[in-house]
């Protein structure tokens, strides 16, 4: 098996030289580029399985690039943030990055964001692969007029467009909509949509939440489907007919 290949990105020669190293001794193939300019240029020359992104490079700006990746090369994202940039951090997950690691970060975590990440993008089933089989996870979860496709990790709305979502937002939805009507914290769906515990100030969870109303509620600011249950999480809420 091919091992899987890593793009740093990050105007810093000691940051690319220390994770190009670590990351390479971790069994992983590394590159790295220290502007836009010059990780466009290795995107169209080779295949990224995932991108570590800077977003505080002086000659580009790191959410842009952020956001032209969602549309031009939507391999997963990992941001590198300053510790002080909680804005950022928010913009950049809502704007569809699937984690982020805070300057100054120890190595050993971000390897362990890194696999959290590659293994969610692994269990994305590939163009042509069997239907679901007997006994096993369904291929989509109706609720409330929607279905959620657990193959294309799309929504589908009552009026049939379709909508796709980032990693993160499908499997909060898809962990609400396994157990319905009761609250699950915020801990346990950032297992489950980043594969690591919660963090002191961690807001991704909120984010997607966030995201998952713009769709869903017809008012996102006064939800009646996707319910804040205060000092325990959030819940999605269904009748027996999986109604809101």
């Amino acid at each position: 098996m091919q091992p899987k290949h890593i793009l740093v990105v990050d105007d810093d020669p000691e940051i690319r030289q220390l994770l190009s190293a670590y990351l390479g001794q971790s069994g992983y193939r590394v590159s790295t580029a220290r502007d836009g300019q010059s990780m466009w240029a290795l995107l169209g020359q080779d295949t990224i399985d995932l991108i570590i992104l800077d977003l505080m490079m002086p000659a580009d700006d790191g959410l842009d690039l952020c956001r032209q990746l969602q549309s031009r090369y939507p391999a997963p994202v990992i941001m590198l943030t300053a510790r002080n940039a909680a804005v950022d951090r928010i913009v950049g997950l809502e704007i569809g990055a699937d984690d982020y690691v805070t300057k100054p970060f120890d190595p050993r975590e971000l390897l362990a964001r890194t696999k959290a990440v590659l293994r969610r993008a692994g269990e994305r089933p590939q163009a042509g692969a069997p239907s679901v089989s007997a006994g096993s996870e369904p291929e989509y979860l109706a609720f409330a007029g929607w279905k959620l496709d657990m193959r294309a990790r799309q929504l589908e709305s009552p009026e049939q467009l379709i909508i796709s979502l980032p990693n993160s937002d499908f499997h909060v939805l898809r962990s609400l909509l396994l157990q319905p009507n009761r609250p699950l914290s915020r801990d346990y769906l950032v297992r489950q949509a980043f594969g690591r515990p919660l963090n002191n100030g961690d807001r991704a969870i909120d984010v997607c939440i966030s995201r998952l109303r713009q769709h869903l509620e017809h008012d996102s600011r006064h939800p009646v489907l996707l319910r804040t249950i205060r000092n325990e999480g959030y819940m999605i809420h269904l009748d027996r007919t999986g109604k809101a």
